[in-house]
């Protein structure tokens, strides 16, 4: 601990000047060494790119940062900085965080991940610690080392021509350690948006996960065997986020002819048309709802089922989940689509929401997790004592959903197979606010 510590994430001035003194240290070895670069980069900074190095010497800068993504407006640069020394927020810094504009910038302050050229002039002034003479800005490692190139004349860049890495929001005085590997797990999510996930170094070794239903009776994924990218994606985001979950083998409407529809029972419902293309029912809408049809199916009982040689052949051949082979009745379960992009906090978040529910004694049958709101403009009705929940209008989408056990009776008494229409027309429905 340092003088004046008030947690593991404050920040005294015993606890800049020694990472100052350590900064400073590279510095001196670098210099020692003859050493024409030395490139700096904390420890929560993410480096996916690895044409980084090479990127960051092309542009043949005294001192350039490459721009890092984050789950937020956050990054390690300013665009504008005060007489004293702090923050100015200007009118450059969102369009280069979002890259509206693309290039490499000066700009009066780049941190975290930077490389300096040694060779150029100016940088043998350069210095962490001791701060310069005339320094009279917060002492802060970041602000001292920015203030000791504008008086060396060395002027700062930051590049955002193409995605270098990621790097996590700092973490506030009053958060705990686990807040913080919360928002690093999240971090590492939200990168697979934009690029595949993150291997770990060989050189480190990781804590097993310990993942559990969170509550649930059951998890499912419902995938598509011909979508491997998606499977791997969902699989490697909920072992992060510590969830079990089963994978359902979706229906392949692509793969369903007319024949196989009627097989499985299946009637389009009369004169159905699209509420705003206007369209038909698809086959990959009827393949959507039969993957969600059997999860009902299952959630509402489980047993032992006898199969037909035809329809085991049938289920083989379209992908088609094979009935379940225990005895049980569930209370309720979790379904995600393979389509899923998890907000920070999520199972946290799970957790405290279905906590809540049972507290409240809330009689329910379906709690969208994601939806798109068709109407979004409408209030809805907030649901007492349990909060970020309302009564859901008219909605769209079921890429992730709560379901009970009397939710998925209710589904099948309505024997949806003989009027099929997309399943997120379906639910609103059946909770009566579908706009028809």
């Amino acid at each position: 601990s340092y003088p004046g510590e008030m947690g593991p994430k404050y920040w005294s001035n015993g606890r800049y000047e020694y990472l100052m003194k350590l900064k400073q240290a590279a510095l001196n070895f670098a210099k020692q060494r003859w050493a024409d670069y030395i490139l700096y980069a904390d420890t929560d900074n993410i480096l996916t790119n690895p044409e980084t190095l090479n990127l960051l010497i092309a542009e043949n800068k005294s001192v350039v940062a490459p721009m890092l993504d984050s789950q937020g407006a956050y990054s390690n640069y300013w665009c504008g900085i005060t007489p004293q020394g702090y923050y100015r927020r200007t009118a450059e810094y969102f369009p280069t965080r979002h890259r509206h504009r693309l290039g490499c910038y000066p700009v009066p302050m780049v941190h975290s991940t930077f490389l300096l050229d040694m060779r150029k002039t100016g940088m043998k002034k350069l210095a962490f610690h001791p701060p310069h003479q005339d320094y009279s800005w917060p002492f802060d490692d970041i602000i001292v080392f920015a203030f000791s190139c504008r008086v060396s004349e060395v002027q700062m860049y930051l590049c955002n021509k193409v995605r270098y890495g990621y790097l996590n929001v700092p973490a506030k005085p009053h958060h705990t350690i686990e807040d913080d590997s919360i928002n690093f797990s999240h971090l590492i999510l939200d990168a697979m948006i934009d690029g595949p996930s993150m291997a770990p170094s060989k050189y480190v070794s990781l804590f097993p996960k310990r993942r559990d239903l969170m509550g649930f009776d059951e998890v499912y994924l419902i995938n598509l065997r011909r979508r491997q990218d998606r499977r791997d994606r969902m699989l490697y985001s909920l072992n992060e986020l510590e969830i079990d979950v089963k994978v359902v083998d979706a229906i392949d409407g692509g793969a369903l002819n007319s024949s196989d529809i009627k097989i499985l029972g299946v009637d389009i419902l009369p004169g159905y048309y699209d509420p705003f293309s206007r369209r038909t029912l698809t086959k990959g809408e009827v393949g959507c709802f039969l993957s969600h049809y059997y999860i009902w199916k299952e959630v509402r009982i489980r047993h032992k089922y006898t199969f037909t040689t035809r329809n085991q052949e049938f289920c083989t051949s379209t992908g088609c989940p094979l009935p379940p082979m225990v005895d049980q009745q569930m209370d309720k379960a979790l379904i995600f689509e393979d389509d899923v992009r998890f907000q920070a906090n999520f199972k946290r978040r799970v957790l405290r929401l279905m906590e809540e529910v049972e507290m409240v004694e809330l009689d329910w049958d379906i709690i969208y997790l994601g939806r798109k709101q068709v109407t979004p403009g409408d209030e809805e009705e907030v649901v007492e004592n349990v909060r970020n929940l309302v009564v859901a209008d008219y909605s769209y989408w079921t890429l992730s959903y709560a379901i009970s056990l009397q939710g998925a009776q209710k589904l099948l008494n309505a024997e949806p197979l003989s009027k099929m229409l997309p399943v997120d027309e379906f639910l609103p429905i059946m909770y009566d606010k579908h706009i028809k």
